[in-house]
């Protein structure tokens, strides 16, 4: 008896996911706990493992389908089980007798006669995305073949058919007229001009609604200052070798931001709050969102209690998040309920940017590239490591005043990194 491979629970509220890419494919052999398929919710992607050593039996959600929690989406033929007779073989294929018929101008010829089998009852299962690419394309679903599990049209297959090229179908000119002359060709188009519809993932969807909910329903404004980077890089180049060879971990700006973040938060407990109508959500504790890229869009997974964290612990965090969100392998829990984020664009080479707010946090600080550049320093100019940083935040709980004093706070810490020891 094949077991069921079922949508799991992967997440509070969240009853929808999309099939995301499957790692195993019909008649592969897998072992317990090995991952099968990617699952795709609004929040986080998770694995789907083998409950038993077994084949793939049947593949019922291919990639890009949406399910829901507890559909079965597959089969999978346990070890020692005797194999499930596929539908396919009930019914022999028949085979159906033909004539090949042949007009030529003044007679007709008639071919050998043969035998062919008939054609599949059913068409080939065509893709939504597949579907979408050949109705838009004006082709039939018959117009593709299925390359897919179990011969599926999957939507390179659909992209493949629209772009062949057809030929006309002949015509033949009137008896009396001569045939016309053929027309010049115009000359092809230089360079490539095709297009290519990609599903929109969940959780790049819920990003989208996110952003747009930000802009509709805050009130945005964002802050700019410079922050010198000359003590943080030689702190970094003086202490960096002993620091991984102690804690495991290497020593970065990030863990001195969000340091110098905490000892702003404090100072300004404004912008850790939250604007909850009719009333305002003072925090006494810092859940740190950090903006890391992940293998499905930029995801924000939250250092928690970010006040009592050493540097050590910090860049330890920030490095599993950063490797775990390109596995998309990050938990729901560890995406949920940040205070406050820090998104580093520097490190993609930006060099000013206003970031948006992540609801309902009442700020984000964006973090940008350091350049070299002059400055003037006691009546003489001269060349520091510079970054521009700036903080979006929510003016309906949070003032200009408050707003450029955290900003000026940030400077002043990263600065004078000494002062995160001595807490002044």
């Amino acid at each position: 008896m094949p077991i069921e491979l079922k949508v799991p629970t992967v997440g509070e509220s969240i009853t929808e996911v999309m099939v995301g890419q499957w790692k195993k494919r019909e008649g592969d052999v897998v072992r317990t706990d090995e991952a099968l398929v990617e699952i795709e919710s609004d929040k986080a992607t998770v694995e789907l493992p083998a409950p038993a050593d077994g084949t793939i039996a049947r593949i019922l959600k291919g990639a890009g389908e949406k399910a829901v929690v507890g559909e079965v989406i597959g089969y999978l033929e346990q070890v020692g089980a005797a194999p499930s007779a596929p539908a396919s073989a009930a019914t022999p294929p028949t085979a159906t007798t033909f004539v090949e018929v042949t007009r030529k101008a003044g007679r007709t010829d008639i071919g050998p006669v043969g035998r062919v089998p008939a054609p599949p009852e059913a068409a080939p299962r065509v893709m939504p995305a597949a579907q979408r690419v050949l109705g838009e394309a004006g082709l039939p679903a018959t117009a593709a073949t299925g390359t897919g599990p179990g011969g599926r049209v999957t939507r390179a297959d659909a992209v493949a058919a629209a772009a062949a090229p057809r030929a006309p179908a002949p015509v033949s000119p009137p008896a009396a007229r001569p045939p016309a002359a053929a027309a010049p060709q115009a000359p092809a188009p230089r360079g490539a001009r095709e297009e290519r519809l990609v599903l929109i993932s969940p959780i790049r969807r819920r990003i989208a609604e996110r952003l747009v909910e930000a802009q509709q329903q805050a009130a945005l404004l964002t802050t700019f200052n410079e922050v010198d980077m000359s003590a943080v890089m030689a702190l970094r180049a003086k202490f960096k070798d002993s620091f991984q060879e102690r804690h495991g971990a290497k020593l970065g700006f990030m863990s001195f931001f969000v340091r110098a973040v905490v000892e702003a938060l404090r100072a300004v407990p404004q912008v850790n709050a939250e604007f909850r109508d009719p009333h305002v959500v003072y925090r006494d504790y810092c859940d740190i969102g950090i903006a890391v890229g992940g293998g499905k869009g930029l995801v924000v997974p939250v250092l928690r209690n970010a006040e009592s964290l050493s540097f050590a612990q910090i860049e330890a965090g920030i490095a599993d998040f950063a490797r775990r969100a390109g596995e998309n392998k990050l938990k729901l829990e560890e995406l949920q309920g940040g205070t406050f984020t820090i998104s580093n664009g520097g490190v993609y080479g930006s060099l000013l940017s206003t970031p948006i707010v992540n609801p309902p946090q009442s700020g984000i600080l964006g973090l940008h590239a350091i350049q070299d550049r002059p400055v003037a320093v006691a009546g003489q100019v001269v060349i520091r490591p510079m970054m521009y940083i700036a903080l979006t935040y929510d003016h309906r709980l949070v003032d200009g005043r408050e707003a450029v004093t955290f900003l000026r706070r940030v400077k002043e810490t990263v600065e004078d990194p000494g002062r995160l020891l001595l807490e002044v």
